[in-house]
């Protein structure tokens, strides 16, 4: 089976001023996206949509303050956003399935297989995934925050060939106000941009899908920050015709347990280490001891995520622990903290050789 197309859908294009699903765009992506399966290609679609369409069933057009009432439009509007979705889809003899996630199920690696094989199963039937935040369920502890975020761990779980994040402006604007803002085409540069306000029924903003383009690729997974309006824009992406501002993918993309380590499982605490512990695990791939840790951070258990810390205070990989923060006090010999396969190491400064 070929690698998925994920797609995801800000709240201003999927529900209009008014509170309710702007059809005709629905529509006019549904036809991309069923050609795009026609050619043998699996496609996710991450939709927002679910709060902003249960604000008129709980008769306001501002989006709650309060968690509990941000729950309530979820709960209300997700029902209706799904049926949204299958309207637009239908049509094309697609069916539309629904997953709601948090990050709790990010987070747990047997829930985080089993999410991934539940999408595989529905790609090979020809189902269209529709996923959402659980926000009825979700609390700030298990919140990605945005839909950006999930839409980012979504792709890294399905190893998408690319994510396409859809919104309302043709991509990342040198400025965000004017009429003659000029999108900034290389994802490279976008970091620099002068971010606007976020939508009135989103939730994160353009700095969010950038943060989230940058996870992905470097993932190795290519993304594209696009203007959601325009015709054949999904079409025209996979043909890598020009559009939006592109986050090139990184050359060497790890396994799927490493980027699930880097990007997915949630972080207890901090191990700090010293200058040869630190060469030992970058250089010669050893798994980390005891002996070489300086100091912690948080009240970590065993199973717990952790970032590693060089003595330059730079974090250099991420694992899950061996044993309980307590038990590596006074750095006792024998003690493995992390095992070489359980750790994954990100981007961090040069070593300084000759140092101890």
């Amino acid at each position: 089976m070929k690698r998925p197309l994920v797609v995801k859908f800000g709240s201003s294009l999927v529900v209009d001023p008014s509170g309710r699903p702007r059809r005709a765009l629905l529509r006019a992506r549904a036809d991309e996206l069923a050609a795009i399966v026609a050619d043998g290609i699996p496609v996710c679609i991450v939709s927002s949509g679910a709060i902003a369409l249960g604000l008129r069933r709980l008769g306001t057009t501002k989006r709650p303050t309060s968690l509990p009432r941000l729950q309530a439009a979820s709960a209300l509007g997700q029902a209706a956003l799904q049926r949204a979705w299958q309207d637009a889809l239908r049509p094309h003899g697609l069916e539309t399935a629904q997953i709601l996630l948090t990050g709790a199920e990010i987070a747990e690696r047997r829930a985080y297989v089993n999410a991934r094989r539940a999408l595989s199963a529905l790609f090979s039937l020809g189902a269209i995934p529709v996923v959402n935040e659980n926000d009825a369920t979700a609390t700030d502890e298990i919140s990605f925050g945005d839909n950006d975020a999930l839409a980012a761990q979504v792709a890294v779980l399905v190893q998408a060939r690319m994510l396409v994040l859809l919104t309302s402006v043709p991509g990342v604007l040198a400025e965000p106000t004017g009429a003659g803002a000029v999108v900034i085409e290389d994802g490279a540069a976008a970091r620099a941009a002068t971010f606007g306000a976020r939508s009135t029924h989103g939730s994160g903003g353009m700095e969010s899908k950038v943060a989230a383009a940058e996870l992905a690729a470097g993932a190795g997974i290519p993304t594209v920050i696009a203007g959601g309006r325009d015709d054949g824009v999904l079409t025209g992406l996979l043909a890598g015709r020009p559009g939006g501002t592109r986050f090139s993918a990184a050359p060497e993309p790890a396994p799927a347990f490493k980027l699930w380590l880097r990007h997915g499982k949630r972080i207890g605490g901090r191990i700090h280490v010293d200058a040869g512990a630190r060469r030992a695990l970058v250089e010669s791939g050893a798994s980390l001891l005891a002996v070489g840790v300086s100091t912690t951070e948080g009240g970590f258990r065993a199973g717990d995520g952790v970032e590693l810390v060089d003595h330059e205070g730079v974090v250099f990989g991420r694992g899950i622990a061996s044993v309980d923060a307590t038990e590596l006090a006074g750095r006792p010999s024998g003690v493995e903290a992390v095992h070489r396969d359980r750790l994954a190491l990100i981007e961090s400064a040069p070593l300084e050789h000759g140092t101890d």
